[in-house]
């Protein structure tokens, strides 16, 4: 009976594998599709573009880029002639991808059209209604709170949302089974004594997902409650694990959901640890079930937000009986009440600043590296070796889990050897020379109007990578794609010293200059070298230039044997002095000057150095035309990498040289 059991379980896991790589990008259009028409199930408007989930075929995202005012609703025909594209994926190690998040929403393409028409208004009543929900609650003056506990739409302020998810209670303001045993409870109240309550609530439910578009926390919790109810003689543990193979059988790229992940994995140890009902203390019970949240969730929050809070237990303690008991009823209140909503937004207000107070205590806020999935397995075997233990009354293993997080944040100072990162920063130049004991060096911060690339990609890789602060800034010139967002990584970033170039200030410059004296941070300009431990950085000054991409800090250094040149923008008139001044010739990796243009890598330049590999930092499709053709034929004896195909490039000097590029070349 036994082995019996045994090899149908293993059937069944090999019959789920199958049928979940059969369903792996299985579409009903293909891409470069030039005609779409569906229906509008959802939409969300942002300044100057509607980003809409248009019901085809299939699911499609359409991004509209309009100013004139949109008055789509819900449930509404329309068409469009635009070509279907698959979304892009990260270009930069470990941080966001766009395409698996849509893909998780079963997903497969984006389109941007130049017009879209209106084909039929909606006629279908349940829309109808979602419609006149939506319009009741975006008339509240706390809508953002409403749209949240309500809909499940997060549409906060990132200042707040990224608070939120330092302290760890971000869960709490995302629909899960606490609102619909809320829901249901109260409905049950209500219905107690109508024979037909079941139904009626099943009813709730059912349309409760559709509201909702069916997120994944509200479909687990209100099928959990239904099947539940239906005496199928399942244990809830078992009823949930059947529920995530179901899940992943029709969408399998829910893996890559970090939603998905949270409302599963918890739900399932809190249902597995069964001395939680023992705690007969409230505020014990918050902190008991909040730390063991908080371990199960560690391996997940690490390769998707690369830092932890230690102190979101203690966190929790405070903030679960607010939202839980007074912020999200009083929310359901004011939707029914609107004339209340002033006494929401003082109580939410009261809740966001205690928020923002919270995140100022950093001392248990710590950075982790992303880890690899043999590490990530690894990590959860230790995990359910822990929370068995502690379900055994056992709770010395406790201090296990933070050896394991010591050990974790300890590892990149142990670390011995040399990295060069080459960031795709779009049309600009940022990269990182990591040395042993976590010795960090950024050569240029790259820089995008209207784009947060600290918070977007600098700070976040990062972190990724272990890296909690930065030794030496270097600052190649003073043009904005090169030195853009140091301002904006000072100020949120760990920065030790600053190096400029030589030449006057500009007033980017002055800018910062004067926010480094604010902080106290020390800054240099017109250096000869920099010793790091056993590592010298050699800058190639030659004479002041007329122009800023000449005056550029030309940096040669040597790495584990390795020999590189990072050019800046120097142009043709300072390689020339360059070959004149200094004496280089077979540089192992140039990263070449002014992203390509023809005014730089001279062919006399290029033959000179006779480099082995040359990385080209570009953005796609840029308005310069960089690389120029000329540029590429005088590296054409070199193996080329660029940031707008490659995305970033990661070299691995150790006892062999190892190249990783983020994507494959296009």
């Amino acid at each position: 009976m036994k082995k019996l059991k045994i090899v149908l379980l293993c059937s069944l896991i090999i019959r789920i594998i199958f049928i979940i790589t059969n369903n792996l990008y299985k579409t009903e259009y293909k891409e470069g599709t030039k005609y779409i028409e569906g229906i509008i199930t959802d939409y969300k408007i942002k300044e100057d573009k509607v980003d809409i989930t248009l019901k085809a075929k299939e699911k499609i995202k359409i991004i509209y880029y309009t100013k004139d005012k949109q008055d789509y609703e819900l449930g509404d025909k329309i068409g469009t002639n635009c070509e279907l594209k698959r979304p892009n994926q990260n270009t930069n190690f470990y941080l966001f991808n766009y395409q698996k998040y849509l893909l998780s929403q079963k997903i497969y393409f984006i389109c941007s059209p130049d017009k879209i028409k209106l084909l039929n208004k909606n006629k279908n009543i349940l829309y109808d209604i979602k419609n006149k929900i939506i319009n009741k609650i975006n008339q509240n003056p706390a809508k953002d709170y409403l749209n949240l506990f309500i809909l499940g739409k997060n549409n906060l302020d990132e200042k707040i949302n990224d608070s939120y998810r330092t302290n760890g209670i971000s869960h709490l303001f995302a629909i899960s089974g606490m609102h619909i045993t809320l829901f249901t409870t109260l409905l049950l109240f209500i219905l107690k004594r109508n024979k037909h309550k079941k139904l009626i609530i099943y009813s709730f439910l059912i349309f409760y997902m559709f509201l909702t578009n069916y997120l994944v926390s509200v479909l687990r919790s209100a099928l959990m409650f239904m099947l539940l109810n239906l005496n199928l003689k399942i244990k809830p543990n078992q009823l949930l694990i059947w529920l995530a193979v179901i899940f992943l059988t029709y969408n399998p790229y829910l893996i890559y959901s970090s939603g998905f992940l949270f409302s599963f994995i918890v739900s399932f140890t809190l249902i597995t640890i069964t001395n939680i009902k023992n705690i007969k203390n409230y505020l014990l019970k918050v902190l008991y079930i909040s730390f063991i949240a908080s371990i199960v969730t560690t391996p997940i929050m690490i390769n998707n937000y690369f830092h932890i809070n230690l102190l979101s237990p203690v966190i929790n303690i405070i903030f679960v009986p607010l939202i839980s008991f007074i912020i999200f009823p009083f929310s359901l209140i004011t939707f029914i009440f609107p004339k209340l909503s002033n006494i929401l937004i003082y109580m939410i207000n009261i809740i966001e600043n205690l928020s923002f107070m919270i995140e100022n205590i950093k001392i248990l806020n710590i950075t982790l590296c992303h880890i690899s999935i043999l590490i990530f397995i690894i990590y959860y075997i230790l995990i359910i070796y822990i929370l068995y233990k502690l379900n055994k009354q056992k709770f010395r293993y406790i201090i296990l889990y933070f050896i394991i997080i010591l050990l974790h944040f300890i590892y990149p100072y142990f670390k011995n050897d040399y990295n060069v990162h080459f960031l795709d920063v779009g049309q600009g130049d940022s990269l990182i020379i990591t040395l042993p004991h976590n010795q960090n060096i950024m050569i240029d911060t790259g820089g995008k109007f209207n784009s947060d690339l600290s918070k977007n990609i600098l700070i976040p890789y990062m972190m990724a990578n272990g890296i909690n602060k930065i030794d030496y800034l270097i600052l190649t010139h003073g043009d904005y794609d090169h030195m853009g967002e140091s301002s904006n990584l000072v100020n949120n970033f760990k920065v030790k010293n600053v190096i400029f170039n030589c030449g006057l200030y500009n007033d980017a410059e002055t800018k910062l200059i004067k926010i480094l004296q604010a902080k106290k941070i020390k800054y240099s300009s017109c250096i000869e070298e920099l010793n790091i431990d056993k590592v010298k950085l050699t800058f190639l000054n030659t004479r002041n230039y007329d122009n800023e991409n000449d005056n550029s800090n030309v940096i040669y250094t040597k790495l584990n044997g390795y020999k590189f040149l990072f050019m800046g923008d120097a142009g043709i008139a300072k390689e020339k002095d360059i070959l004149n001044k200094y004496q280089l010739d077979n540089i192992d990796f140039l990263k070449v000057g002014h992203h390509g243009s023809k005014t730089s890598s001279s062919k006399n330049f290029i033959d000179y150095l006779n480099p082995n590999f040359s990385i080209i930092s570009v953005g796609t499709n840029n308005r310069y035309g960089h690389p120029n053709q000329e540029a590429l034929n005088n590296l054409k004896n070199t193996k080329i990498y660029r940031t707008d195909q490659h995305g970033s490039i990661r070299l691995k000097l150790k006892n062999k040289l190892s190249i990783k590029t983020c994507r494959l070349s296009s």
